[in-house]
């Protein structure tokens, strides 16, 4: 798959993972009256999961073992909670600002940083024989 279209299916998987994240933030904050912080880490974990079947699947073609793929998947998802945490502790209770908006710069660093760490490191390479 040429990085372009692929680049192209992991930003519509990412939008489908986004509506899991962002209705659980919403429901939580708005509905719940949950904090921010916990809310959208919720989210992440919701949104994981539907980004992880799908990637494995549409995105990257993997034919790397669940077993391998999903450590990797869960440990690079490590690395996306942590900068979800901190980059939205510092926007929403340091900063002040909005909470949904600082989701979007949120999502954006995240998305960066996954669909690298997925492409070279979870899903790609050789799979051991």
């Amino acid at each position: 798959m040429s990085l372009r279209l692929q680049l192209s299916a992991f930003v519509l998987v990412g939008l489908l993972a986004a509506v899991a994240h962002y209705g659980a933030l919403v429901g939580l904050v708005e509905l719940a009256r949950w904090r921010a912080v916990p809310a959208t880490l919720v989210g992440y974990v919701a949104g994981g999961l539907v980004s992880y079947a799908l990637n494995r699947a549409h995105v990257f073609d993997s034919d790397r073992p669940h077993v391998e793929a999903g450590w990797r998947f869960a440990a690079v998802a490590g690395v996306g909670f942590a900068l979800t945490w901190g980059a939205m502790h510092l926007l929403v209770d340091i900063l002040r600002a909005p909470y949904l908006p600082a989701q979007v710069v949120t999502t954006l660093i995240v998305m960066s940083w996954s669909f690298l760490a997925h492409k070279f490191w979870t899903f790609g390479g050789d799979a051991p024989p």
